[in-house]
């Protein structure tokens, strides 16, 4: 493990502070935020002064002290600048943009071919989404701080390069340059897994445990682990792709190559195909779209048809056995299920979940755990990649002066 430097130590605070702020809502006092994350008050009062200094906080009032001087409320502030967050999937590319207190302003989505795509026409949606996301009178792209993007698959950060997509058949696929040739934004690139888990650590189900496991159910299936509060990455940022251990020996063929992965009973396409196992002549099999087909199973169920409930049922099952390798292993405080899968199947599949995680799984860790449905509205890849552009910007800030400097513009530091 690398050691920390002071300046680690000092961002890794700045972040707690803002996370802080943002989780008491309207606005919060330094001494709050010093309650909230066991920082001292000396080190919360210099650290929201440097935010202050950038525009980042912004004081909103006063409120009595009890007997001393009044204590300034702190918010962020809404109007400092834009960010922009991007989800690559199999099926879609779905963009958001939110002003700095993470409201979503706008939304665009473009679908792709889930059979796979190649680099520049994901380049090619990207690109053509953030100009339809921009193209708006009241929208000033001089004001974006930041793009931060996800990339199905296992991706090297610090280069933003595409190491593996299973879907696309990709390997080492230098992303972030190829949008650095058509988009003139500060450029953030990571993947699904880390990105809704910073979601949820920063705005979610995370903002109250230290130890979180999020599971992200789509065409793809992985997991996301935050230890003492800290995204887990690994050595290589590939720590979470759990949709690829093996659940069933000689089970499914899985699209990594091998067989019984986990993604193949509880993605999208490994729904399908027990649908297809339990009833091959069901009419929802003939529904080309995923997203679509999905819905339609949710829909059925909620109709008590009695395939589509077995189908959940099932899908269940294996998740359940899939989710009680977490619990043994990891022993968080909670796990989620979020993403398209999860918020379409919904109840249904987080009880049979439930009821198979506590079969499988060991009494004591199953006992500390809580299993949920993520709450976080609207898509929380982007929210996620958001937070990534924002946590540059500040890093950025830094880097460029050494210190904060006093409210640079987004172009200035693409320079």
């Amino acid at each position: 493990m690398l050691k920390r430097t002071a300046r680690d130590i000092r961002r890794q605070n700045r972040f707690e502070v803002l996370q802080s702020t943002y989780a008491a809502g309207e606005h919060v006092s330094r001494q709050q935020i010093a309650t909230a994350t066991g920082l001292s008050t000396a080190t919360v009062a210099n650290l929201t002064g440097e935010l202050l200094d950038v525009g980042v906080l912004v004081e909103v009032g006063r409120e009595d002290s009890g007997g001393g001087r009044p204590r300034a409320r702190l918010a962020v502030n809404a109007e400092r600048g834009l960010l922009v967050g991007v989800d690559v999937s199999e099926d879609f590319v779905h963009l958001e943009l939110y002003d700095l207190a993470m409201n979503a302003l706008r939304t665009v989505e473009r679908r792709m071919d889930p059979q796979g795509s190649s680099p520049s026409d994901v380049v090619e949606h990207i690109t053509l989404g953030v100009e339809d996301l921009l193209a708006t009178p009241d929208v000033d792209p001089d004001r974006v701080l930041g793009i931060g993007v996800s990339l199905p698959g296992l991706v090297e950060r610090e280069g933003g390069v595409s190491v593996l997509a299973v879907y696309g058949h990709w390997r080492d696929v230098p992303m972030k340059a190829l949008l650095a040739e058509r988009l003139d934004f500060p450029l953030h690139v990571d993947n699904p897994l880390k990105a809704s888990t910073v979601a949820e650590l920063w705005f979610g189900a995370g903002r109250d445990v230290d130890d979180l496991a999020v599971v992200t159910l789509r065409t793809g299936v992985g997991v996301g682990v935050a230890i003492d509060g800290s995204l887990f990455r690994g050595t290589t940022n590939s720590a979470g792709e759990w949709g690829h251990i093996i659940l069933v020996m000689d089970g499914r063929t899985c699209r990594c190559g091998n067989r019984g992965c986990v993604e193949a009973y509880v993605g999208a396409s490994g729904i399908l195909q027990t649908l297809r196992e339990t009833d091959p002549d069901h009419p929802i099999l003939t529904i080309d779209d995923q997203i679509t087909a999905i819905e339609a199973i949710a829909e059925a169920a909620r109709r008590h048809d009695p395939v589509a409930e077995r189908v959940i049922e099932e899908t269940g099952r294996y998740l359940g056995a899939a989710v009680a390798t977490l619990i043994n292993m990891l022993n968080p405080t909670r796990i989620v299920l979020g993403d398209w899968v999860a918020d379409r199947l919904g109840e249904p599949l987080l009880t049979a979940t439930r009821n198979a995680a506590a079969h499988y799984a060991l009494d004591q860790p199953f006992g500390a755990v809580t299993l949920s449905l993520s709450a976080l509205p609207d898509n929380p890849v982007c929210l996620g990649t958001a937070t990534f552009a924002l946590e540059g910007f500040l890093n950025d800030l830094t880097a460029h002066a050494g210190r904060f400097p006093g409210r640079p513009t987004a172009r200035a530091l693409t320079r």
